[in-house]
């Protein structure tokens, strides 16, 4: 499959600079023309300022992108029909010369193609609520892509605690970055344990080079509690949670219209806070995860 990787993203891969690959969906799908290309610019911008290359990654004319242009970023968030891209949907939006916005499932899945160790995303899918057997796709790629994601936990529309329970059949560690908790997405604390604190992105380097290393191939989940200040306290999103998925089971909501239905609530219901929330964690996600990346880089390179 012809993926097409932004010249300035080839050069740091190949030199073994950092670098961060960070999804499209919210772009496309997560945010309106134009806060979603101003955050799409924001969480580029903060990974350079720290040093590292930002890879955002998505589908231009059924072409893969690794690293975009500000022309590519801009024409993506005013893309009219852009079609949200698991790895099911890459082949179609391939040969159908579609615009793309690339999930935690297919971004990842491209980012390590690329040679890309961070990914940085707001919170990656799970087990859905009441439907154990109704698995986001994210899942399965995290099982078997050595991969850094770094996010907020999982949306906490979903089953928390067997998501956990999914990742742990399947191996795939999860590091609370200061935090004992994975953390529920628009709030800190979930009450459910980590498998490894690390007080610093270097304990968190350490952890994801010893998992690899081993020769183990799935992903390293980081999860990164929502910044205080931004935080929804835990009985007020899921009191807002419940009430969104009475409205999608009354208004016939599934599949792949689930998700953006219930954020696009969330949001109503909250007077806005969710969405504050869910801004404030992707731009600090994206600091953590540029960070991480110049650490892995200076351990490949103390190693070299």
């Amino acid at each position: 499959m012809n993926i097409h990787i932004y010249t300035q993203v080839q050069a740091a891969v190949s030199s073994g600079n950092p670098v961060v690959a960070l999804e499209s969906a919210v772009v496309t799908h997560g945010l309106p023309y134009p806060r979603n290309l101003e955050l799409a610019r924001e969480m580029e911008q903060i990974v350079a300022n720290l040093g590292a290359t930002p890879a955002t990654i998505a589908l231009i004319g059924g072409q893969i992108r690794v690293g975009m242009s500000a022309e590519d970023l801009r024409h993506l968030a005013e893309s009219s029909h852009p079609r949200k891209v698991s790895l099911r949907d890459l082949a179609a939006c391939v040969v159908g010369g579609e615009d793309g916005g690339t999930t935690v499932a297919a971004t990842a899945f491209i980012a390590h193609r690329a040679g890309i160790q961070v990914f940085v995303t707001g919170g990656i899918g799970g087990v859905h609520r009441g439907q154990p057997f109704d698995i986001s796709a994210d899942l399965p790629v995290l099982a078997s892509t050595p991969i850094a994601v770094v996010c907020s936990g999982a949306k906490s529309i979903l089953d928390l605690p067997l998501t956990l329970e999914w990742l742990e059949t399947h191996g795939v560690p999860v590091v609370g970055y200061q935090t004992d908790q994975f953390p529920s997405f628009y709030s800190r604390l979930s009450g459910l344990p980590v498998d490894f604190r690390a007080e610093s992105v270097g304990q968190v380097a350490a952890f994801a080079r010893a998992h690899w290393d081993l020769g183990l191939k799935s992903a390293v989940v980081v999860g990164v509690p929502v910044p205080e200040e931004s935080e929804i306290p835990q009985d007020a999103a899921e009191d807002a949670i419940q009430r969104a998925l009475a409205d999608a089971e009354r208004d016939g909501i599934h599949g792949k219209a689930t998700t953006p239905f219930l954020l696009s609530r969330m949001s109503q219901l909250t007077g806005g806070q969710s969405m504050q929330a869910n801004l404030a964690l992707l731009t600090h996600n994206a600091r953590v995860g540029a960070e991480l990346a110049a650490s892995l880089a200076q351990k490949r390179g103390a190693q070299a």
